[in-house]
Parts: structure tokens; sequence; C-alpha cells
């Protein structure tokens, strides 16, 4: 996996040394909760994440380059509802302290062009909870395209139900806007 690097950011593979940087933002409400999972309520439950994260391909730990710590992740997983389509979907996390600045557009931009250019990939997708504004805003700031929203389809980990709303970004209309 390639280290990316943006202005701000260095979007790199996980380290056993992000644990506590890790841990500092999965323990707030806000960021677990709009992401599907149950916010981390000790540094062992971090540690579990972190050992997936370390392993996963395509995972980036996002290091905001003046301060060299870990404010989220980002990550590319199979799409495999896409039949014929060589599709991946782009999902993201981060700190509520970052929230606003413009960094995870940043992280998302370059990670896009990657999956793009270097993976080869046709199509990528993005989804987001129908409350989670702030995914919703990076998603359409990068040019994504609304598909669909499917009510009721994602189950979080306290069994609430919520709307899923698909986007998705073409290889060939990224090329066109970029």
């Amino acid at each position: 996996m390639s280290i990316l690097k943006t202005e701000r950011l260095i979007l790199r593979p996980w380290s056993p040394t992000d644990l506590d940087d890790l841990y500092e933002y999965s323990k707030d409400a806000r960021v677990g909760s709009m992401a599907g999972w149950k916010p981390h309520i000790s540094k062992d439950e971090a540690i579990k994440a972190l050992d997936q994260y370390i392993t996963q391909e395509y995972h980036w730990a996002i290091v905001l380059a003046t301060e060299n710590k870990v404010v989220g992740a980002i990550k590319l997983n199979p799409d495999n509802n896409r039949g014929k389509y060589h599709a991946k979907a782009i999902s993201f996390v981060l700190s509520p302290n970052y929230w606003g600045q413009g960094i995870m557009t940043e992280a998302a931009k370059i990670v896009i062009q990657y999956a793009f250019d270097e993976l080869n990939i046709d199509l990528l997708s993005a989804f987001h909870y129908s409350e989670n504004y702030r995914s919703k805003r990076v998603i359409e700031k990068c040019g994504f395209e609304y598909e669909i929203t499917l009510p009721k389809s994602s189950q979080r980990y306290d069994g609430q139900l919520f709307d899923t709303v698909c986007y998705c970004i073409l290889k060939s209309k990224y090329y066109k806007h970029s």
C-alpha cells in the first residue's frame, strides 16, 4: 500500500504506535455512531480495532503532518454490488477536533485519485447514514453523484435502523472533471 501525501496530510499504513491517537477519537460517540460502530469504551477495544487496521489492505491512517498525529482513517473496500465493474467503496472517519477544516475532503480526493490512477478501478461508491450531513458534504465535494436512498437498510451496533444514502463516481466522469 502506498503512502499518499497532500499539502497538510500523510496517509500511511497503520502502526501499533497509533493506539493513543486512535483511542482518542474512537471513544467519542459522535464518531462511531455515525459510522455504524460502537464507540470504544476501553483501550482494549481500540487495540482490537488497530490490529485489524494494520492487516487491512487500503486502510490508511490520516496523519496531520504539522502535528504528526493520527486524526482519522480512510479506506477502500470491495464493492461487490456492481456486477461487471471493477469497483471499490470509500469510507472514512475523522476526529471531531478536526471537523470543518477540509481535512477529510483533502484526504478523500487523494484516495479517489489513487483508486482511479493506481488501482485502475472503474467505479467508486460512497455511502452514509441519511443523518450524517458531514459525510454527505465530503462526498458531494469530491464529485460523487447521488444514486439512491435505501430506507432502513443499515442496522447500527445498538440495533437502530438508518437509511443508507448511496453515491458513485465513474472513472470516465472523474477524468472529465479533474
